[in-house]
């Protein structure tokens, strides 16, 4: 589906009021959440990986035509929290679902028996009224897993669920249409050509990581984060120095790789993602450090920019765990 094409469903009917709101997009991890928010806005915003709980933060994208705005916010995976980098993540989710106008249930065909549960499913129980729900990866799934989810949904919810693929687009313009649908009118919230809310550095060090688990295997892409030191965009080339923090001292090793072979590496192919961002050439300065285990201390997710709910600190259990899937 053409972003033209989406655009064309948003239009309200003539004569009415301009409609605008908040939409959030929610469901477990790797449910496609991060793959619809950058089909439904055109531009990719949010990091896509084959891997479970890339997205951290909630990223906001925004489509906007004459008479609707829709403002996409994509949401860290629903999960049981393990320690305190989760905790910051359902948090992220769980505000995002709270605030919206409307809030967007993404569930995976490939993956039936993953649904929403614990608070999250409270949460979504009150906001009946305000949800819509989709099973996404309907063309990679058998017709079983899109049945179970079709009857979960009006078991669970009184809902019939809308059939899409984020991928291929297929059925995005019956969401979309559904979506704006249930709007409220409203005047605009934001300018009419603004893509996103977070600013360029933010994506910025989204497009570093997303190449750091790209490039590395096991616990190192989970255990690293991205924040950008310095920005120079006065400079030709623009010059941006990004710190990479991991846990580990081993891991720190890792990530430079054999007499900075791998780092150099992970810098050209960040490089060619940042300048194809920002349409200039641009010199990516990059450093690695090692912050022992921020994942699981509030005060290390602060220093590193994290939005953090009060809440006690795990510092309990330094060792590295996988991600939930």
């Amino acid at each position: 589906m053409r972003r033209a094409d989406l655009r064309a469903m948003m239009e309200v009917p003539p004569g009415g009021n301009p409609r605008a709101g908040h939409v959030a997009l929610v469901g477990r991890p790797n449910v496609g959440k991060s793959t619809l928010l950058n089909a439904l806005i055109g531009e990719k915003l949010s990091i896509v990986t084959p891997r479970a709980q890339t997205t951290r933060e909630a990223v906001t994208g925004i489509l906007t035509t004459e008479r609707a705005q829709v403002a996409f916010v994509d949401t860290p995976g629903l999960l049981e929290p393990q320690y305190a980098l989760h905790r910051v993540m359902q948090h992220a989710a769980l505000r995002a679902l709270e605030e919206a106008d409307v809030v967007l249930l993404l569930l995976d065909a490939t993956r039936p028996a993953e649904v929403p549960d614990g608070e999250a499913m409270t949460m979504l129980r009150a906001a009946r009224d305000r949800l819509v729900i989709a099973i996404n990866k309907t063309d990679a799934a058998g017709s079983d897993g899109v049945k179970e989810l079709a009857s979960w949904s009006r078991r669970t919810f009184d809902l019939d669920a809308i059939f899409i693929s984020a991928l291929s687009g297929g059925a995005l313009d019956v969401l979309l249409a559904e979506v704006v649908r249930r709007l409220p009118e409203h005047p605009f919230l934001y300018p009419e050509d603004e893509l996103a809310v977070q600013p360029v550095r933010f994506f910025v060090a989204e497009l570093v990581r997303e190449t750091v688990f790209e490039e590395y295997d096991q616990e190192v892409p989970y255990a690293a984060v991205v924040r950008i030191e310095e920005f120079r965009e006065s400079q030709d080339p623009l010059y941006v120095r990004a710190t990479i923090y991991v846990e580990r001292e081993s891991q720190k090793a890792i990530l430079i790789g054999q007499g900075g072979a791998r780092i150099r590496k992970l810098g050209e192919r960040s490089r060619t993602k940042v300048e194809a961002f920002l349409g200039r050439h641009v010199f990516l300065d990059l450093w690695v450090k090692a912050l022992p285990g921020w994942r699981r201390r509030a005060a290390s997710l602060r220093y590193l920019g994290y939005s953090v709910p009060a809440g006690p600190d795990d510092d309990r259990n330094s060792r590295d765990e996988a991600p939930a899937s």
